[in-house]
């Protein structure tokens, strides 16, 4: 437990530090868009990228990781969905209320899973969190988009659009090229792939100071039920959920581990973005996604200390 909670405050003084860069104006609120655009669409899939072509993804239990991610995902969402009839009497939830639950729930936070991946286990924990990013993204736009529309009362989304999503979304087209380009990797010019891994090095601190950023603290003194709720689901059962599925399939070790971290981190920023645009509860967004990352560096060790036994 002890590691993990020393791996875990490098990771959480950046976000501090982008919290802090932010209310005191040091970095102005109109610089945060361009620095949260250039990390999303230039230097997160750069590291993506780099890490997938030089990786050995013949020595990784490629179909466990992502199985076990891909399976837990499903089961939270099964859940949330049977569950919301009683949620919304119990609770009061509206429709957009219920699709920031949901994200709450079930999105995680990239940046915060491979800072903490690649700390404790290195290159190996960095590939095996970007399988998790290729099993768990386009499910998870999936039933994003899902939610929205059924719940939110969101605009339809077409074939032609749910493809574009797709094909715009960082996170899935660099995970796209990575694994396309792995067999070829010995046959791209070395400069190409030095390019790639310069251009991915900042990725990691500029991610985890703009989720610092987005934070706003002051939904800390209004705790409600769905806010517990959302805390309990993401840092607490979906780890579990992903920990069962990760043995049932054999995976053990180091790359059971980054299952767990994969499965525990807070819900991603890009939730509250998303509900913005197609009309859910945003401010209700923020407020999880604040308290879910302040208290991961609590649950996170241990939940991990917990599953690893």
């Amino acid at each position: 437990m002890l590691p993990v909670f020393a791996s875990l405050v490098p990771v959480f003084l950046l976000v501090i530090l982008g919290w802090t860069a932010r209310v005191t104006h040091f970095v102005q609120d109109h610089h945060w868009v361009g620095l949260e655009r250039v990390t999303y669409v230039m230097f997160f899939p750069a590291l993506v990228i780099n890490t997938l072509v030089r990786a050995d993804l013949g020595s990784v239990p490629v179909a466990g990781v992502g199985g076990a991610l891909f399976g837990s995902v499903i089961a939270m969402a099964g859940l949330l969905i049977a569950m919301r009839p009683l949620l919304s009497e119990w609770m009061g939830l509206t429709g957009p209320s219920f699709t920031s639950l949901f994200q709450g729930a079930t999105r995680w936070n990239t940046f915060v899973a491979i800072a903490l991946a690649g700390s404790l286990f290195g290159q190996r924990g960095v590939t095996l969190t970007a399988v998790a990013i290729a099993a768990m993204v386009p499910l998870l736009n999936v039933l994003a988009l899902f939610v929205f529309v059924r719940f939110a009362g969101g605009p339809t989304q077409s074939t032609s659009q749910i493809l574009r999503t797709f094909a715009t979304n960082p996170f899935i087209w660099s995970c796209a090229v990575g694994i396309v380009l792995n067999p070829m990797a010995g046959f791209i010019p070395e400069p190409l792939l030095q390019t790639a891994e310069i251009l991915g090095r900042p990725a990691l601190a500029a991610g985890l100071i703009v989720v610092g950023a987005g934070l706003d603290v002051r939904s800390l003194a209004r705790p409600r039920k769905v806010h517990l709720l959302a805390l309990a689901l993401k840092l607490l059962v979906m780890p579990t959920f992903a920990a069962g599925l990760a043995a049932l399939f054999g995976i053990s070790g180091q790359d059971f581990m980054v299952v767990v971290i994969a499965a525990s981190v807070p819900t991603a920023s890009a939730a509250y973005l998303l509900s913005r645009q197609l009309g859910g509860d945003a401010p209700l967004m923020a407020e999880i996604l604040t308290q879910q990352t302040l208290a991961a560096i609590i649950t996170m060790p241990v939940m991990l200390a917990l599953l690893a036994l």
